[in-house]
């Protein structure tokens, strides 16, 4: 009986979650890379998934690295994407729209169905690109349809900041926010920019994702000693209730995905 028990107890402790399961921490340096399209070999973008799994029928943020003068042949996806533009120039449009490059700090979304070309100018261009269901495919513009959805591009230039004097969970006035999807009460999509030397916290009510910009930062996660070092590509998200840490060294600017209201403070 007494091994029964044993055993029982066991298998239970293997199916409880871990705090690694409630958090995940992924440095700049620890990013695993692969192919964004197998197929295509040396010509395929690089990639690397920063949660869930791109082949897929789920939820999923990945970073995509383009070279200088890559230019994709007309094409759709099977699903919609919203893009984000951590450094370089990237171009995403109808085939025969004018380039119009948009810097680091950039936002833009692609319907699904769209006959689109996605291009790169800079010598190192970097994106980080979300999806809410899978898989991610890459399909023929001889397939395209229309799902009544319209594709937006943001340059960083034409972001609308908001500071605490509008939104009254933001700590002191130099801390703003720019919503970019959603609403603030439920799903929404957000940079978040924190100044140089700010000592705080980024405190969610539910799940929460985000993604390093700009700028160089020291993360901690509750009261944990341990630090990792933030800079562009890196990556943190809780699923549950949490203090996310942050000392920024210098200006910081995160991509948040929350399923809920956070508070910086």
């Amino acid at each position: 009986m007494n091994k029964l028990i044993l055993v029982l107890f066991t298998l239970m402790s293997v199916a409880l979650p871990s705090k690694a399961d409630e958090h995940t921490i992924i440095s700049t340096d620890n990013i695993e890379w692969g192919l964004l399209n197998p197929l295509r070999g040396d010509a395929s973008p690089r990639a690397a998934d920063l949660w869930g799994d791109r082949t897929k029928d789920i939820a999923t943020g990945m970073l995509v690295k383009f070279n200088k003068g890559f230019a994709s042949p007309p094409h759709i996806h099977n699903i919609s994407y919203r893009g984000v533009v951590i450094e370089g120039a990237m171009h995403n449009d109808d085939p025969s729209a004018e380039k119009m490059w948009l810097p680091a700090g950039s936002f833009w979304t692609q319907s699904a169905g769209e006959s689109h070309i996605t291009a790169a100018d800079a010598r190192e261009n970097l994106i980080y690109l979300e999806i809410d269901s899978g898989p991610y495919l890459v399909l023929p513009a001889k397939n395209a349809f229309d799902n009544g959805e319209r594709s937006i591009n943001v340059d960083k230039q034409n972001l609308v900041w908001r500071d605490a004097k509008d939104i009254h969970w933001l700590a002191g006035n130099k801390v703003k926010i720019a919503y970019l999807w959603g609403t603030p009460e439920l799903a929404n999509g957000s940079f978040i920019k924190l100044p140089a030397g700010f000592k705080g916290t980024i405190e969610n009510e539910n799940g929460l994702k985000a993604v390093v910009v700009k700028g160089q930062a020291a993360y901690q996660w509750r009261n944990e000693k341990a630090k990792t070092d933030l800079s562009p590509s890196s990556f943190f998200s809780s699923k549950t209730t949490g203090k996310h840490v942050i000392e920024a060294e210098t200006e910081l600017i995160l991509y948040v995905n929350s399923t809920g209201r956070y508070s910086v403070k």
